[in-house]
């Protein structure tokens, strides 16, 4: 299968470890390319809705394709969020061409860019982090019983819906919350003499030019791996928002992506003992 060779890419909000986790077709995208640097920006793992009762063959191959890309040389950089917060106080660690950071600083042919998760805009986090967390259980439900009626509405041969953009459509905070996140991320890059300001969080793949009174700056968002299925790509001087499509992928590429590698599966104990120890950390 031949990959696509990528400058850099970023993916962001993947929540690992919960039901509305696309675990295979993030897979299926990560074997599809070559990256020279990698951007995990925040919420890979869902240290908050972790539960050693599901963690699904799918989710241990994502980690297991992560680690191949630092045995393989690539430069990855994971960012924290607020899924997995309590690795922010391991900021600052490497293992080879792996990085644990909270933000991260590059410059790309002569412009810099910022990135981090973006968590520290949203005032419900700073403020009234068990309302956050209810709201994650309550956000993996929907998508849980967003998933069934797709189901129910694919072998009708009907449309798909997404009930949490028809919520968020609906209701102008939410719309309010996501253009001031935006502006908030474009005012303090600008300030900083940043050309990019690449985010997460907000679940809302984006890609605009923001301008303000002191400059402007390319504000960027990856999106999410649970409903949009999206990632940033830089190659040639450009950013592009790539969209998982499953026609992308030819029946072999599908295939490769679940069951290639024959990894020993048995390692998933291994995971499942590390993130116990994390969610114990957690509860001290």
């Amino acid at each position: 299968m031949d990959k696509r060779n990528i400058d850099v890419v970023v993916i962001s909000d993947v929540h690992l470890g919960t039901y509305g986790c696309h675990a295979k077709e993030l897979l299926k995208y990560l074997k599809s390319i070559k990256p020279k640097t990698l951007i995990l920006n925040g919420d890979i793992i869902d240290i908050w809705q972790f539960s050693k009762s599901y963690w699904p063959e799918s989710h241990m191959k994502v980690i297991r394709k992560l680690m191949k890309f630092v045995s393989e040389g690539v430069q990855v950089h994971y960012l924290t969020g607020n899924h997995d917060e309590m690795l922010r106080k391991f900021d600052g660690m490497e293992m080879g061409t792996f990085h644990l950071q909270n933000k991260l600083i590059l410059e790309l042919d002569g412009k810099k860019a910022w990135f981090f998760h973006g968590d520290v805009f949203d005032v419900t986090m700073q403020h009234s982090k068990w309302l956050a967390k209810l709201g994650a259980v309550g956000y993996d439900t929907l998508i849980l019983i967003n998933s069934f009626v797709n189901w129910v509405l694919t072998a009708f041969r009907r449309e798909k819906m997404s009930f949490s953009k028809k919520i968020k459509a609906k209701f102008k905070d939410a719309v309010k919350f996501i253009n001031s996140f935006e502006q908030t991320a474009a005012e303090l890059a600008i300030e900083k003499g940043y050309q990019y300001v690449v985010c997460g969080h907000i679940h809302q793949a984006e890609q605009r030019e923001i301008a303000t009174e002191d400059g402007k700056v390319t504000y960027l968002n990856s999106g999410d791996w649970v409903e949009s299925l999206t990632a940033l790509e830089y190659q040639d001087k450009n950013w592009t928002v790539f969209k998982y499509e499953h026609q992308h992928f030819t029946k072999d590429q599908l295939d490769e992506g679940i069951l290639s590698d024959a990894e020993d599966l048995k390692s998933k104990l291994d995971i499942n003992i590390l993130l116990q120890n994390i969610k114990y950390e957690i509860a001290q």
